[in-house]
C-alpha cells in the first residue's frame, strides 16, 4: 500500500512538472519573438533613415513590388472630372538586415502595425487630389517581416484622383481614368517600383457603378525625368463605359417626344391661331429648359459634344414648326387681302358691264328704225386670220399628252389661288419635318455608334 501511494505520488509530480515544461515552452517562444525583435530592430542596430542594400547586397538600387486590391469606386464626376477609390495597396521588397531565425519554421513572420520602425519607399499618388486612411476601429495597416529579410506593407486608403476626360462622345464615350505612384524623393539610381509578377491589380467581383462599367484595366510604367533626376513610376489605367440607357430614357426619348408633339400644329386649323402658338411656345422652352438642364451636368468644354448636336437639332426642328406657323398665318392673311381685292374688281367690273349694257340699249331704242343690220358671215375664208388661229388651238390640243409628275400631281389637288397657300404649307411640312428628322437620326446614330467603336482605343 505505501509503495503504490509512493507510485502516485511521483506520478503527481511528473505531471506537474510535464505541464510546467510545456508552459515554459510556449512562454519561451513568444519570449524569443520578442528577442528576434529587439535583436533586429533594437536601439543602434537598425537605422530606419538607409534604405536597403540592392540586389545581393549590391550597391544597386531597391526593387519594390507593388500590387493593389480595388475594393469600391464610389463615383465619378463629370463636372470635376475626378473619380473616388478605396483600394488596398501593398508593398514588398527585401531588406537584409531583417533577417532572422524562424526556429525551425515555428515562426513564419514577424508583425508590425507601427511604419516608422522600418524603412519605407517614399512612395505617393501624383494624381491624388484628396486621401485619407482608415483608422476605425484600429488603423488598417500592418507590416509582415520573414524570416529572408522580406517585408510586406499593406494598408487601406481612399483616394479622389483627377481623371481628364474627353467629352466628344457624351454620352456614348468612354473614358480611361489613371492611377499613378511614383517615388517622391528617390531617384532609379536608389528606388525602382516594379508591378508584382503574376496578378498585379486585382478588383473586387461585385463592383458596382451607377452610370459606368469597367470594361478592363491595363498596367504600364510612367518614369518621369526632371531636373533632379528620373523618378520611377507605375500607373493604371481603368477604362470605364458609360451606360446609355439612363441617357437614352432621360434624354433622348423626351427630345424626340417634344420634337413629334410640335409637329401636332401642322394638323391643326390655320385659323385655331391661340392653339398653333401656344403649341409652340409651350415645346420650345421646354426643350429649351431640357438643354439647360443636361449643359448643367457638364462642364463647360469648348468643343461640341454629341448630346449637344442632338439637343441643338431637336430645338431647331421645335423653333422651325414655331416659324412654320408665322409663315402660314403670314400666307392666310396674304391670301385673304388678295382674294377681297380681286372680288372688289370683279363686282366693279360687273357694274361696268352692266351700265355698258344699258347705254346699249338705250342707243338701239334711239335709232331710226329703217336702219339695217350688218349680218357677220358664218363661215370663214381659208385665209381668214381667225381660222388659222382656231387650226393653231386645235393643233395644240392634240398634241401627245405628258408623263405626269407626282409631285404636281399631289399638290394640283390643292388650288392655285392665294387663300390656299397656308393650307399647301401645312401639307408640306407634314411630310417634310417627318422625313429630315428621320434622316437626322440615321446619320447622327450611325456616326456616333460607329465612331465610338473605331476611334476609342485603349
Amino acid at each position: 500500500m505505501g509503495t503504490g501511494h509512493f507510485f502516485w505520488v511521483i506520478f503527481y509530480f511528473a505531471s506537474l512538472c510535464s505541464a510546467s515544461l510545456a508552459n515554459n515552452a510556449k512562454i519561451n517562444f513568444r519570449e524569443k519573438e520578442k528577442k528576434v525583435l529587439d535583436q533586429i530592430l533594437g536601439a543602434g542596430k537598425y537605422d530606419a533613415r538607409i534604405r536597403p542594400s540592392g540586389l545581393n547586397g549590391t550597391d544597386g538600387p531597391a526593387y519594390v513590388s507593388v500590387n493593389i486590391f480595388v475594393r469600391s469606386i464610389s463615383k465619378i464626376d463629370d463636372v470635376t472630372m475626378e473619380y473616388s477609390v478605396q483600394l488596398t495597396f501593398r508593398e514588398q521588397w527585401t531588406d537584409e538586415r531583417l533577417k532572422f531565425d524562424d526556429i525551425q519554421g515555428r515562426l513564419k513572420y514577424l508583425t508590425l502595425t507601427e511604419a516608422n520602425r522600418v524603412w519605407m519607399p517614399d512612395l505617393f499618388f501624383s494624381n491624388e487630389k484628396e486621401g485619407h486612411f482608415h483608422n476605425i476601429i484600429m488603423p488598417n495597416v500592418y507590416i509582415r517581416i520573414f524570416p529572408n529579410g522580406s517585408v510586406l506593407y499593406s494598408i487601406r486608403i481612399s483616394l479622389t484622383l483627377a481623371c481628364p476626360m474627353n467629352l466628344k462622345l457624351y454620352p456614348l464615350d468612354r473614358q480611361i481614368c489613371s492611377l499613378r505612384m511614383a517615388s517622391y524623393g528617390w531617384t532609379t539610381n536608389d528606388l525602382v517600383f516594379l508591378w508584382k509578377e503574376g496578378d498585379p491589380v486585382q478588383v473586387v467581383k461585385n463592383l458596382h457603378l451607377p452610370r459606368f462599367t469597367l470594361e478592363k484595366f491595363l498596367t504600364d510604367y510612367c518614369n518621369s525625368k526632371t531636373n533632379t533626376g528620373e523618378y520611377s513610376c507605375l500607373k493604371v489605367d481603368l477604362l470605364f463605359k458609360r451606360e446609355f440607357s439612363y441617357y437614352l430614357i432621360q434624354i433622348y426619348i423626351p427630345c424626340c417626344m417634344l420634337v413629334i408633339v410640335s409637329w401636332v400644329s401642322f394638323w391643326l386649323d390655320q385659323g385655331a391661331v391661340p392653339a398653333r402658338v401656344s403649341l409652340g411656345v409651350t415645346t420650345l422652352l421646354t426643350m429649351a429648359t431640357q438643354t439647360s438642364g443636361i449643359n448643367a451636368s457638364l462642364p463647360p468644354v469648348s468643343y461640341t459634344k454629341a448630346i449637344d448636336v442632338w439637343t441643338g437639332v431637336c430645338l431647331t426642328f421645335v423653333f422651325g414648326a414655331l416659324l412654320e406657323f408665322a409663315l402660314v398665318n403670314y400666307a392666310s392673311r396674304s391670301g385673304s387681302n388678295k382674294a377681297n381685292m380681286h372680288k372688289e374688281n370683279m363686282k366693279k367690273k360687273r357694274r361696268d358691264l352692266e351700265q355698258a349694257s344699258i347705254d346699249a340699249a338705250s342707243d338701239l331704242l334711239d335709232t331710226d328704225s329703217n336702219a339695217t343690220f350688218a349680218m357677220k358671215p358664218l363661215v370663214r375664208h381659208p385665209g381668214d386670220p381667225l381660222a388659222l388661229e382656231k387650226l393653231r388651238q386645235c393643233e395644240v390640243h392634240m398634241q401627245a399628252p405628258k408623263r405626269p409628275n407626282c409631285c404636281k400631281t399631289w399638290l394640283s389637288k390643292f388650288p392655285t389661288r392665294q387663300c390656299s397657300r397656308s393650307k399647301r404649307i401645312d401639307v408640306i411640312s407634314r411630310i417634310t419635318f417627318p422625313l429630315v428628322f428621320a434622316l437626322f437620326n440615321l446619320v447622327y446614330w450611325s456616326t456616333y455608334l460607329f465612331r465610338d467603336e473605331e476611334d476609342e482605343t485603349f
